[in-house]
């Protein structure tokens, strides 16, 4: 049984999976090591439950109770609970090193996670005591509203482990969706595209990123591919790419564009740093970025 969930990662979707436990009533630990960074997610979080109250889906009590539920800490030591969900850097290494850590301050039942996009579960779990309880729990920005879990099944990974993760998922009030471990798992792979294309259109001046967003929003998307890409990240949805380009044998349909290299290069990263493809700086937040 799942009582206490670890989440390793401060930034935007380690905390909102953080808030979203606590929210339904998992005791949970947020650990950064960066202190600044835990402090603006506490903040964040914070602020998007009383919003919560404000608009009258939930309770003030509801929020208090979710607060008291949460223990923010730079200490690994304190790191100790019945499922990790890491939710740092797209670098495998960093995430075998995190999970071997947490291995010696947590007993052999406890479930290790990550959120990757789209990094081999099996390549994770291949140094860690205890493979078979390493899985995926893709989880997608933002992590409070998204409802679909992609709950990835590696070869080393116990079936009953995955069974217990999509009842974990549900109780989230997500939408689980099991699925092997490959490059990409389901959505990344199929999605891809969605940004791909529309970057190739920009590289040949065919069109501009306005342009574009408008013309797919008013086919019926919820939001365009440079606008999502801003949302997302630059630097995150750039290392997907490159991950699945790798991953491919460098098929010439995954390969990242050097606009959004470029963008990543220049620290234009969208939404989070306040430019991308459009400058969130600017009066009338949303105007188109220059190429």
């Amino acid at each position: 049984m799942i009582r206490t969930v670890i989440i390793c990662g401060a930034g935007t979707m380690g905390s909102g999976i953080a808030e979203l436990c606590a929210r339904h009533g998992f005791h949970t630990i947020l650990y950064e090591l960066d202190p600044e960074r835990l402090s603006s997610a506490a903040t964040r979080i914070h602020q998007n439950l009383d919003a919560l109250v404000s608009k009258g889906k939930i309770s003030a009590n509801e929020a208090a109770a979710s607060i008291a539920r949460m223990v923010f800490t730079a200490d690994i030591r304190a790191c100790k609970g019945d499922l990790v969900i890491e939710a740092i850097i797209e670098k495998p290494e960093a995430k075998r090193s995190l999970f071997n850590q947490l291995a010696a301050y947590n007993g052999t039942e406890t479930i290790f996670a990550s959120n990757t996009s789209s990094l081999s579960i099996s390549r994770i779990a291949e140094s860690v005591p205890g493979p078979e309880r390493v899985c995926g729990l893709h989880f997608f920005n933002p992590a409070q509203v998204m409802k679909l879990v992609e709950v990835v099944r590696a070869p080393q990974t116990r079936a009953d482990i995955i069974s217990l993760l999509v009842e974990f998922c549900r109780q989230l009030g997500k939408e689980p969706v099991v699925c092997n471990d490959s490059p990409g798992f389901i959505v990344n792979r199929v999605a891809r595209h969605y940004y791909l294309e529309p970057l190739r259109l920009a590289e040949k001046g065919l069109c501009t990123y306005a342009q574009m967003d408008a013309l797919l929003e008013a086919a019926g998307f919820r939001m365009g591919p440079f606008r999502l890409m801003d949302l997302i990240g630059n630097d995150v949805n750039y290392a997907v790419t490159e991950s699945l380009y790798e991953a491919s044998g460098q098929s010439i349909r995954f390969r990242p564009s050097p606009i959004q290299r470029d963008k990543v290069n220049q620290g234009e990263l969208g939404r989070k740093t306040g430019k991308g493809y459009y400058d969130y700086k600017a009066e009338g937040s949303g105007s188109e970025a220059k190429k």
